[in-house]
């Protein structure tokens, strides 16, 4: 590699979910789904916005493929809709359904786009949360029928699958803390969620490797964050390394190495008897993977707590740790701008997992504006890009087998309880009009993954 260029055959491509973009909830046979009901829920989501309509991809999706074509991607990352599939979250596949990612699947293929399918992106079937949702074990067993259909339906010619997107958000966020769909606000349900979408990925990578193709990859997207501790003391450097447990390595080794960490099972005893695990759960969740997706958008700094604590509701087991402030720079969301945070990342994962790793999103929100010439020239995202892609290829150079990154987003959306009032799109979207403007952070794309370098 010369000094700016990515390997050759490097996956290029930007990233969606369906509740955030395809609108439609009650058209072509889809159920509700948990996000649903969460965004109807007054004072849940910032305006009272919902995903009822959000960009309004299920009409406009040609659209927004020669969109994707325009950027040069060699592939896209989308997330099919559970209550399209199954309305109840179970029994036969729903034809109108599969209908639809037939045809996104088929154009792009015409494009010259290969689709990465992601096959939970949070919006569980509401039927299902009414049944206990993903603190339930039968959940996981309907997650892998689920994944099933979709793929017999489309694995002739998807050839990269993802079975979670962030999983952490999906069990704490909603289950524990309350602050994602469904809500609900206990521990003990929030860690019970978590094994059990464990479990869900892994039963669905084996039934669905049962009956692939040779050339089929399949992975789970983690979010994970560096953890710094705020001073060199050894009261900070154990706060760091237990966050690190709680935010990263809670999902890392049980996927990855059949095990969970026991500084965090010690943590959150007091939460949970963990009698959740059953004989055999840790063969099933670590089944092979072929790819690790990352999602990296900030760090986490942190120090010992003053005080033994009840943690943060989003952080079970974290009674001894307090969360530092972020420094410098920031994005609209208030999170910390720290590129080699990336590198760091990511060497990590190569040197203690050494797995093969695809980005699956990165990127930031910031508060654009239309120019009169309808023109909107969006430098700090164009920015942010340029100095991930940065470090990126500097964790490449030191080793590290990344085989493809996803900017997020492709479109501005409905940013779940932040509604429409962030945007991270290269897309600009009038939510108004459902007008579409490339911004200048998607010619800035286009011009790098067309080189495959940076300029």
């Amino acid at each position: 590699m010369s000094a700016r260029r990515f390997p050759d055959g490097f996956l290029w491509g930007a990233a969606t979910a369906a509740y955030q973009i395809e609108g439609a909830v009650r058209e072509g046979g889809r159920g509700p789904s948990i996000w649903d009901t969460f965004s109807h829920t007054p004072g849940r989501v910032t305006g009272g916005d919902t995903g009822d309509v959000a960009t309004d991809h299920y009409h406009r999706y040609d659209q927004d493929l020669d969109l994707a074509a325009d950027l040069n991607l060699s592939a896209y990352r989308f997330s099919v809709a559970w209550p399209r599939i199954q309305p109840e979250g179970r029994g036969p596949a729903n034809p109108e359904g599969l209908a639809f990612y037939d045809r996104l699947v088929d154009g792009l293929l015409a494009r010259g786009i290969a689709p990465a399918v992601t096959l939970y992106h949070w919006d569980l079937p509401q039927a299902l949360e009414d049944a206990g949702g993903w603190p339930e074990r039968e959940t996981a067993h309907r997650f892998a029928e689920y994944a099933t259909l979709v793929h017999d339906a489309l694995g002739d010619r998807v050839d990269l699958w993802t079975t979670l997107n962030e999983p952490w958000c999906s069990a704490i966020l909603g289950y524990a803390a309350g602050a994602h769909a469904p809500g609900r606000t206990d521990a003990a349900d929030g860690l019970a969620a978590m094994h059990h979408l464990l479990l869900g990925h892994g039963m669905a990578v084996s039934a669905m490797r049962s009956t692939a193709r040779t050339d089929e990859r399949f992975s789970i997207t983690l979010d994970l964050s560096p953890v710094y501790p705020g001073t060199d003391t050894e009261a900070d450097h154990a706060a760091a390394h237990l966050m690190d447990g709680l935010k990263n390595r809670q999902f890392l080794d049980p996927v990855l190495r059949g095990v969970y960490p026991a500084d965090v099972v010690k943590a959150t005893q007091h939460l949970s008897d963990w009698s959740f695990v059953m004989p055999g759960d840790a063969e099933t969740i670590s089944a092979p993977l072929d790819l690790l997706g990352v999602n990296y958008y900030f760090p986490t700094r942190v120090g010992a707590a003053p005080s033994q604590g009840p943690g943060m509701p989003h952080f079970p087991g974290s009674g001894s740790i307090e969360v530092l402030p972020p420094r410098g720079p920031l994005t609209e969301m208030d999170w910390e701008v720290l590129p080699e945070g990336f590198t760091d990342l990511l060497v990590r994962l190569h040197e203690d997992y050494g797995v093969p790793i695809i980005v699956t999103e990165n990127g930031s929100a910031y508060p654009d504006v239309v120019e009169s010439t309808g023109q909107v020239q969006d430098v700090q995202r164009a920015e942010y890009l340029r100095s991930h892609l940065a470090a990126l290829h500097d964790a490449i150079a030191l080793g590290v087998d990344v085989r493809g990154y996803f900017a997020w987003s492709l479109l501005d959306n409905f940013e779940w309880t932040h509604g429409f009032s962030k945007r991270f799109g290269l897309i600009h979207v009038d939510y108004d009009t459902l007008v579409r403007r490339p911004k200048a952070s998607a010619s800035f794309y286009a011009s790098v993954v067309a080189s495959n370098q940076l300029i």
